[in-house]
């Protein structure tokens, strides 16, 4: 479909990493591609046109600022993550992909040539993916056979073109300073609020809290009641085919009061460096 339409797009994680060596072996749940933010509506709109349908998001955009688009399909038992930046690549998202694009590679997967990040480009995007989450011990042990492999290939060069090309040296500073060499110098960019902000939240119901203390006064109201009575495309984005009649949605809504005040404590927790800053 991509070649027909005519538009850049490559595909990231998933089997094509397994076989460039860049993770263990895994069974992937669902497909990524990125696609030039320009040409994104082109995309959809082409999935569209072969059934695919738009999953229902959070319509908070400022406590989830959106990266990708996820479609499914009655007739296929997986999603497509359309990304349009990733999270943590701070510099214009048109410029990152160009970036990207020109650190792009073909590989023969399932008998099709497709197009798949460099090795160096899949590392960063791995180690981006796995800083997200670094208190989860799969993303710890994701770090830790990137930072290995890194230093096997001794592919430092790469990485810090990379990091330094896509805005991506605060994100990785954690990663990078463990494995860079002595003699490597780097003057280190403050994180952004809304890469502070992922690791801040390590439940989802701090994300909403941190965003709302973090908020204009005039918005904080509007973001508290929609907190406390979220719109039908909140319950949606957690199940699609959530029952939404009223006594559904009352069911969804004890249901997720309940998760909140079980996790109440480790919010509390999260919340911690807002309360010390």
């Amino acid at each position: 479909m991509v070649d027909k339409l005519g538009i850049k797009a490559f595909f990231i994680k998933g089997p094509a990493t397994v076989i460039q060596g860049l993770r263990l072996p895994r069974t992937s749940a669902d497909v990524d591609v990125f696609v030039s933010p320009g040409e994104l509506d082109v995309m959809l709109s082409g999935l569209r046109e072969r059934g695919w349908r738009e999953r229902p998001v959070d319509p908070d955009n400022r406590t989830f600022p959106q990266h990708s688009v996820t479609v499914d399909h009655p007739e296929w038992p997986c999603c497509i993550d359309v990304h349009f930046r990733f999270p943590g690549m701070e510099n214009a998202p048109a410029d990152c992909f160009d970036v990207m694009w020109a650190n792009t590679e073909r590989l023969e997967l399932a008998g099709q040539g497709v197009r798949v990040p460099s090795k160096a480009l899949g590392i960063v995007i791995l180690v981006l993916h796995a800083l997200r989450s670094p208190h989860l011990p799969a993303c710890r042990q994701e770090l830790e056979f990137l930072a290995n492999l890194t230093e096997r290939l001794l592919q430092f060069p790469e990485l810090l073109f990379l990091a330094r090309a896509t805005g991506s040296l605060a994100a990785m500073r954690p990663f990078l300073e463990d494995i860079l060499p002595l003699p490597v110098a780097v003057e280190w960019p403050q994180i952004s609020t809304e890469w502070s902000n992922r690791l801040m939240a390590k439940e989802p119901g701090s994300a909403r809290l941190i965003g709302i203390a973090q908020a204009p006064l005039r918005a904080k109201s509007r973001m508290l009641f929609r907190a406390v009575f979220p719109a039908p495309e909140v319950h949606l984005s957690r199940d699609i085919y959530a029952d939404m009649s009223l006594p559904g949605r009352l069911k969804l809504h004890k249901a997720r009061w309940a998760r909140f005040l079980r996790a109440a404590p480790r919010i509390l927790r999260d919340l911690s460096p807002l309360q010390k800053g």
